[in-house]
Order: structure tokens, then C-alpha cells, then sequence
């Protein structure tokens, strides 16, 4: 027994959209008689009179209008699906798992995934701040899409997109005499109260060089995990630091004042993504923001090379 196919339920609900063969040929674009032959063919399969021949014209009968009300709910279901489809492709449905460190997730990363947000209404975000090592340990077990964690990754089985790097800067209490200089050195900081970030960190290791190599006596009073300690403890006025640009900039009206530091040193960080899978294309799309972003970043805060 044949069965009936979608092209002709598809003329059997243009014909009573449109009201007439013409129009129904119009709206599938083909012939007007391809339509009349899929109606024939829908009524016969259905053994039932659904067009009342009425003058020149074609009319519904009362089984067409009962049969529309069921079609049109398929329609509306299936436009449902398309219109989800072109969501999904157009990258603004479904939802994104971030974690990230706690330098980009104090403010920088939240305001541009906010703004990444409301390009797609339908798009859902769950946010996690979180240590480097933890950010790679949930995107390594597939509990995050993506993750930004400082580089060097400490797994290096997972795929990484390194993200443009920024100078790390100086950060100093409000009225502090070194703040009437506009460029830091090592020898600038020679005796001074200074506040690090934990031993055995990267970032701990790569300042410690720095004033090490320029033979500068700082005094280790207070070290701590984050750098939003770090910069609370400066705009207490106890002592100065180098940090990160992004929580630098969190605290420049907070009692802080930020002055560029050479020689430079970066502060460097990748987007990773789980290895059992590709990366999700709107996880991509927000990476590529986040470097279009990162790249005025510097010129905006003043601290460009």
C-alpha cells in the first residue's frame, strides 16, 4: 500500500494557505500541475473528498479544514526544529560550561562573556573561577567546554589556543612615591614591603627572576594564592606588588594605583578544551572575541609596550 509523502501533506497545506492552485505552485515552486497531481494523489490515499470544485476555483471541504488543524501542528513543529537548527547554526542556542582563573574571572572575562551573551539570547553559561590547575582538571574530565588557565598547561594531552599575552604591571597604595613615576624598574623597589603570590607558582617564579637577575632586596612580608588578595593587601597600603593587568585594573579606583613595570614581564594564558571531543564552535567564537579583545586591551589601560 503506498504511503503518503511529505510533498504532497506540503500541498495540501499551501493549497489552503493560498486558496488556488496558482498560488499553492507559487509557494512550493513548482508547476501548477505537479500541485494538482499531489493533491489528487493526497486525497486518494486518504480516500477522502478534501476540494470542492466551486466555479473556477478549488474550496475546502469540512474533512480539509478537520485535516489542516492536525497538519499545521506537524508544521508548526517542524518550523520549531528549523528554527532551532538555524539557532544552533548560527551559534547563539545551547549553553557553554566556562572555568577560568581567577585573574580573568575577578571581572574582565565575566563583562566580555556578558556582552558574548546578549548577541545570543538563547545561549545558557555556566561560569566557575577557579585555580589553573583546577580549571585543567574539570575541562581534562569534561566538566567545562572551555577553560582559561595560565600557561605552562600542566596536562599537555588537552587541545589549547594560546591567547595574546600582557605585560603584568606594577601595583602600588594610593599616594605612594612610586607612584609619580609613569615606568617601574627592579631598582625601584629595593627595601620595599612587597607582596607575592605563593612559592612555587609560575607567576611567583618569573618575578622572583626578574629582581633576582637585578641583584633587589625586597621584603617578603605576605604572600597568598590570589592576586585579588594580593591587591587588596596593597590598597591597604601595607605594601607593593607586581600582578596581572586584568585584576590591576579591577582595583585601579579601589586604593590602587597601576604603573607599567620593565622589563617586561608576560602574564600568559591558553583557552583549553577537552581532548575527547571537538571544541563546541560557539566555545571557538568566544575565544576569538576574547583575542580581538585582548589585543585593545593594553592600548585602553595604557600599559602597551
Amino acid at each position: 500500500m503506498a504511503r503518503i509523502n511529505s510533498r504532497q501533506v506540503e500541498a495540501f497545506r499551501a493549497m489552503m494557505l493560498t486558496g488556488s492552485v496558482t498560488e499553492a505552485a507559487k509557494l512550493m515552486v513548482v508547476t501548477q500541475p505537479a500541485v494538482s497531481r499531489l493533491l489528487r494523489d493526497f486525497q486518494a490515499l486518504l480516500k477522502m473528498e478534501l476540494f470542492e470544485r466551486r466555479g473556477t476555483g478549488l474550496v475546502p471541504t469540512a474533512a480539509a479544514m478537520a485535516l489542516y488543524t492536525e497538519v499545521e501542528r506537524s508544521f508548526v513543529g517542524l518550523e520549531r526544529i528549523t528554527a532551532a537548527a538555524e539557532e544552533i547554526r548560527g551559534r547563539r542556542t545551547g549553553s557553554l560550561r566556562i572555568a577560568a582563573l581567577p585573574a580573568l574571572a575577578n571581572g574582565y572575562l565575566p563583562r566580555l562573556a556578558g556582552h558574548f551573551l546578549m548577541e545570543r539570547p538563547n545561549l545558557n553559561l555556566a561560569f566557575f573561577g577557579v585555580i589553573s590547575p583546577i580549571v585543567v582538571d574539570w575541562v581534562l574530565n569534561n566538566q567545562c567546554d572551555i577553560g582559561f588557565a595560565e600557561v605552562p598547561i600542566a596536562h599537555s594531552g588537552l587541545p589549547s589556543l594560546r591567547l595574546p599575552a600582557l605585560a603584568r604591571v606594577a601595583v602600588l597604595p594610593t599616594g605612594h612615591r612610586l607612584a609619580e613615576k609613569e615606568v617601574l624598574e627592579p631598582r625601584d623597589f629595593e627595601g620595599e614591603t612587597f607582596i607575592s603570590l605563593s612559592a612555587g607558582s609560575s607567576s611567583r617564579h618569573l618575578v622572583d627572576q626578574v629582581f633576582h637577575r637585578s641583584d633587589v632586596r625586597r621584603v617578603l612580608r605576605v604572600e597568598t594564592t590570589l592576586s585579588e588578595i594580593m591587591c587588596g593587601m596593597v590598597s591597604s597600603g601595607l605594601g607593593v606588588s607586581i600582578c596581572d593587568p586584568f585584576t590591576a585594573q579591577e582595583f585601579a579606583t579601589r586604593g590602587v594605583v597601576v604603573r607599567r613595570f620593565l622589563p617586561r614581564i608576560d602574564f600568559e594564558f591558553s583557552a583549553v578544551f577537552p581532548a575527547q571531543r571537538s571544541p563546541s564552535p560557539v566555545a571557538l567564537d568566544l575565544v576569538e572575541t576574547m583575542r580581538k579583545a585582548l589585543m585593545e586591551f593594553e592600548g585602553d589601560a595604557g600599559l602597551s609596550r
